[in-house]
């Protein structure tokens, strides 16, 4: 049996929502605030903070009415117009789709936080040496960082296949 397309989007969708707030119970349910356990040496560890910003903390500082505007009024109509747009565009390809729904699935995931917590639970960290050195995040955030780095790829190899005049 075949799943229809918006079906499929919205299982995508669900599974990332699902994955990364089962991680974060499991983070607050197992960790002091603050604490730090290593998974692999200093190379790639775990530690639970909580974020009142976005992306690494930015937007942490602003005051209660922005931080409402910029990081959860915003940010929910992003991901409607986003679901709306993955579900009716039906010229997108399989990988865009896939890549577009990872988006909105971890964008989601954040905005609830922002909703039920007031800040959302980030708890990796990975420092290889060198430049490679993460700030805290959590599995929203790989599935964003996922889907745009999909997209890109997409992009890309789309503009490989148009011929140059």
């Amino acid at each position: 049996m075949k799943l229809s397309r918006n079906v499929g989007i919205f299982l995508l969708i669900i599974f990332n929502i699902t994955i990364d707030q089962i991680s974060k119970v499991l983070v607050r349910a197992n960790f002091e605030y603050g604490e730090i356990k290593e998974l692999i040496g200093k190379k790639f560890i775990m530690q639970y903070v909580e974020n009142k910003g976005a992306f690494l903390g930015m937007g942490s500082d602003m005051n209660d009415t922005l931080r409402l505007i910029l990081l959860l009024i915003l940010p929910t109509l992003v991901l409607g117009y986003l679901i709306y747009y993955i579900t009716v565009n039906k010229t997108l390809d399989k990988l865009s789709t896939i890549a577009l729904s990872c988006i909105a699935g971890g964008g989601i995931a954040n905005v609830f936080d922002r909703i039920a917590f007031g800040k959302v639970t980030d708890f990796f960290f990975i420092d290889l040496g060198g430049i490679f050195k993460t700030g805290i995040f959590n599995i929203a955030d790989m599935s964003v960082t996922f889907g745009m780095i999909v997209l890109v790829y997409t992009w890309f190899l789309s503009s490989k296949k148009i011929p140059k005049t």
